[in-house]
């Protein structure tokens, strides 16, 4: 890929894994199983859709903490 094409589509994928829907795929798995499936494969790239998982679940997990910090009895 070229120097100004990869962040338009790392952002894009960073974007569709915080998502986190749970869309059925036609395989009839949810869009995180199939992300899943692509990140454990050997498709160039693949590794890629693993990283953008952990940032968006370390993005969620930051999230949902700052949510629950105001509501500790």
């Amino acid at each position: 890929m070229t120097g100004s094409i990869r962040p338009l589509w790392l952002g894009s994928l960073l974007l569709t894994a915080a998502c986190g829907s749970s869309t059925r795929t036609s395989t009839g798995r949810s869009e995180r199983e199939a992300d899943s499936v692509i990140a454990n494969s050997a498709v160039p790239g693949a590794s890629v859709v693993g990283k953008a998982m952990t940032v968006a679940d370390s993005t969620s997990n930051q999230a949902h903490l700052a949510d629950s910090i105001g509501s500790a009895p």
